[in-house]
């Protein structure tokens, strides 16, 4: 015998197929339903625990990265990862480094005030992000171009305004808004970029990974026009693109 469905059954159905398709898109887009008060906590906790407890002792630095919402600098997908003690993709072969790094490398800067800071490799946005919180000006440039447009928006709309992103090879620096008094390079380089040396300011700082599958960071001081060279430790950066590698050819 067939079973006849009421009417406002079929709806009910109906209602449900729909919610269930709406759900399914939302988990694709990688829609974020988190609190923003639980990536508050996560955020303190990441400093907390993968940070200050690694030595990082600059109050300005650690402040920054209360402050700035890792969360919304990488894709929706991974976004419930955002805080972990990793490196996350954030799509064209390229990624938001570890939060710990990103402290340390900015810390080893000693940024003041004042300073104008060079950054070759915006990714995200959030390594300047963080360090426009300690400086006057940071100028980024990013050779995706995707990349550099998403950064340069996403910025804006958080109200980073003394970040300024430029499309580009980032080898060959920003020349007419140097000198730098600091430089951050977000990405392996075979060696240190010279044109970026040239924009170094007498005293300033450059801190770059240097290496190919090896690699590790390198603290650069400019000091009475000669270059002092400082070990730090081994990193995992993707490799810097561009005329440098052009050049290795």
């Amino acid at each position: 015998m067939r079973k006849i469905i009421p009417r406002y059954m079929k709806r009910v159905l109906f209602f449900l197929f729909l919610l269930s398709i709406s759900c399914q898109k939302r988990e694709a887009q990688g829609v974020d339903n988190k609190p923003q008060d639980s990536y508050q906590s996560e955020r303190l906790a990441m400093v907390k625990e993968q940070i200050e407890a690694r030595g990082v002792k600059d109050e300005r630095v650690l402040r920054a990265m209360k402050t700035v919402p890792r969360h919304l600098f990488v894709p929706k997908n991974v976004r419930d990862r955002a805080y972990e003690d990793t490196a996350l993709p954030i799509g064209f072969n390229q990624t938001i480094s570890q939060p710990y790094i990103v402290a340390y490398m900015t810390e080893m800067l000693q940024l003041k005030e004042d300073d104008t800071l060079l950054e070759v490799g915006t990714g995200s946005g959030y390594q300047a992000a963080v360090a426009s919180q300690l400086v006057a000006n940071v100028y980024t440039i990013e050779i995706v171009k995707e990349l550099a447009d998403r950064a340069a928006d996403l910025l804006k709309e958080l109200t980073y305004t003394n970040v300024h992103v430029r499309h580009g090879d980032g080898y060959a620096g920003w020349s007419e808004k140097g000198p730098f008094n600091a430089v951050i390079i977000t990405a392996a380089s075979p060696r240190v970029p010279e044109p970026l040396v040239a924009q170094l300011a007498e005293g300033g700082r450059m801190i770059v990974p240097i290496g190919e599958f090896y690699q590790e960071l390198l603290l650069l001081t400019k000091k009475n026009g000669q270059i002092i060279r400082k070990r730090l430790l081994p990193v995992r950066f993707v490799p810097m693109t561009g005329k440098i590698r052009q050049e290795e050819n």
